[in-house]
């Protein structure tokens, strides 16, 4: 259909026109009025109710309101003067004093002249006879004899040092077969193949026990342990001196290598 043929049709032949369209912007028009009232509406309330809702949820705290007084600066009493003579202190109180038989440093007193008071102490004489222990005071008249009886002091003997050289005539011995099947290479020592020498010194008693033990110096820490075990475990000869065991420290060096 032409352009030509469009135009001579009738007016209502047209589906939409001006008063078509004024009715449609007029029912929209409504209809967006009302959902943006109804919006700020459901806007004013959650604004409302959140609040109430926030207020029971979580409720404010107890306060406790106390109502200030004012005071005055004119009702205050005036400061203390600087100038003022400080009172003098109390006089001093002075101590009952017991009777002269009681207090102070013990001294000897004839029995005539004790107190009738103090007839309850011992007389110099008594006491020049008492025993360490205490008693009536009637013993041989010697005065602590038996202080020191069956009380043994047990002195102990200074450990000597492992840096002092001491020479005697026969050092501590071992077995070195027996001490070298004692010893275990480290598994970790082993697998890194690690090697070394570990110098264990080791405090020789009278009777060869082994009183002391330590590592003195050493190539590689892994090996320590393994070395000190294997010296606890030895037994020792112990050194002679004019004749006599004595102590002293033996140097035992292990050796780790790997075949």
């Amino acid at each position: 259909m032409s352009t030509t043929a469009t135009l001579q049709q009738p007016l209502e032949a047209i589906r939409y026109g001006a008063a078509e369209l004024k009715r449609v912007i007029a029912e929209n028009t409504r209809r967006a009025f009302m959902v943006t009232m109804a919006l700020l509406l459901l806007i004013a309330l959650y604004a409302f109710a959140s609040k109430l809702i926030e207020a029971w949820l979580f409720p404010p705290p107890n306060v406790v309101k106390v109502k200030l007084a004012r005071v005055s600066l004119d009702n205050l009493p005036p400061p203390q003067s600087q100038n003022e003579d400080v009172p003098p202190p109390p006089p001093p109180t002075a101590a009952p004093a017991g009777p002269a038989a009681r207090a102070g440093t013990p001294v000897a007193v004839p029995d005539a002249e004790l107190a009738p008071d103090a007839k309850d102490f011992a007389n110099t004489d008594e006491i020049n006879r008492a025993s360490a222990v205490g008693g009536s005071g009637e013993d041989n008249g010697g005065f602590a004899d038996n202080i020191g009886e069956g009380v043994q002091i047990a002195t102990r003997e200074a450990e000597p040092d492992i840096e002092d050289f001491v020479s005697v005539e026969k050092e501590p011995s071992y077995d070195e077969a027996s001490l070298a099947r004692r010893v275990k290479y480290p598994e970790m020592a082993r697998r890194n193949g690690i090697e070394g020498i570990v110098l264990v010194g080791a405090l020789i008693g009278k009777d060869g026990r082994i009183e002391n033990i330590k590592v003195i110096e050493s190539e590689n820490e892994i090996l320590d342990e393994a070395a000190v075990k294997a010296v606890r475990e030895t037994s020792f000869t112990p050194a002679q001196q004019n004749g006599q065991a004595v102590r002293v420290w033996a140097r035992v060096p292990i050796r780790f290598t790997l075949r």
